[in-house]
């Protein structure tokens, strides 16, 4: 079924301005679109004016207010950068959402000190910059009801081959999210994650599984749905979880993957490829072992 439009009544981030790093392009830019159309001034930063000029130009079609600022979220100055040019134009920022990332697949035994530090340097350190930035200027002022939205995965819990060096950086970008939640829960800072299976996106996808990969690992078979997600859903458990509607939800992370690890953490969930006629004979081969 299609969604026509969002579970999130028009006005529902009224007169909130939402900071979201690596907004231009793929999921972050969906959450941009999202979080715009529910009335909040946005703020989409990524290292590429060029990619962050033709969204918000587009972006902005409909109307509303899209501030851009080219910011590496690996170094600290261009992040505190960041949120001086949020509060000299909006005078606050009330929701951080963590979305920047970098990822490659590979066996890890093919992997330099410099390829872990590469990922881990943008996933965690990034969002770490981003946090402690934006959250301590929060504390510094007595701002409450301001919320930290993290992106992570679910391979940030279960763990994954052949993206070991996301793995961690996920790992400690979801810890990160559970002690700020018990820490930071007295200033009215609120911290969440969301945590998305297979939400295809043109540049994301193409770089993990590069030609013929993608038709041949096709990630809908591993969801019980027989799916991948839809933008829109994802986008509306996000600006769920920023707006005031969520404001006693803290340290959760929210999955929402089709039943995607569910299905791959069982031992025998695999045994879904055998054709029906299969099953008989392997119910007399398991009669048969009965008895012996």
């Amino acid at each position: 079924m299609e969604l026509a439009k969002s579970m999130m009544r028009d006005g529902a981030l009224e007169g909130m301005v939402v900071v979201i790093t690596g907004g231009g392009t793929g999921l972050g830019r969906g959450m941009a679109e999202q979080c715009l159309r529910l009335g909040a001034r946005v703020v989409i930063t990524s290292r590429k004016q060029e990619a962050l000029a033709k969204a918000a130009q587009e972006m902005t079609i409909g109307g509303g207010e899209v501030m851009t600022q080219v910011c590496d979220v690996r170094e600290p100055e261009q992040v505190e950068a960041l949120r001086d040019a949020v509060i000299d134009r909006f005078g606050q920022c009330d929701a951080l959402i963590n979305n920047a990332a970098g990822n490659f697949i590979s066996p890890t035994e093919r992997l330099s000190s410099k390829a872990f530090k590469t990922v881990i340097d943008i996933v965690l350190m990034g969002t770490v910059n981003c946090t402690l930035t934006f959250g301590k200027d929060w504390i510094k002022k007595g701002e409450k009801d301001k919320s930290i939205l993290n992106i992570v995965t679910t391979y940030a819990y279960t763990g994954s081959g052949y993206v070991v060096p996301s793995a961690c950086a996920k790992a400690g970008v979801l810890a990160m999210t559970r002690s700020l939640a018990a820490e930071w829960g007295k200033y009215g800072i609120r911290s969440n994650a969301v945590a998305p299976g297979p939400f295809p996106t043109k540049g994301a996808w193409s770089r993990l599984l590069p030609g013929e990969l993608m038709e041949k690992f096709d990630m809908a078979k591993k969801v019980p749905l027989g799916r991948v997600g839809r933008h829109q859903e994802l986008s509306d458990l996000v600006t769920y979880l920023i707006s005031p509607y969520s404001g006693f939800v803290n340290g959760e992370v929210v999955t929402i993957d089709g039943g995607e690890w569910l299905k791959g953490a069982g031992q025998f969930n695999l045994l879904d490829q055998l054709e029906p006629g299969m099953w008989d004979a392997i119910e007399q081969l398991i009669r048969g072992t009965k008895g012996s």
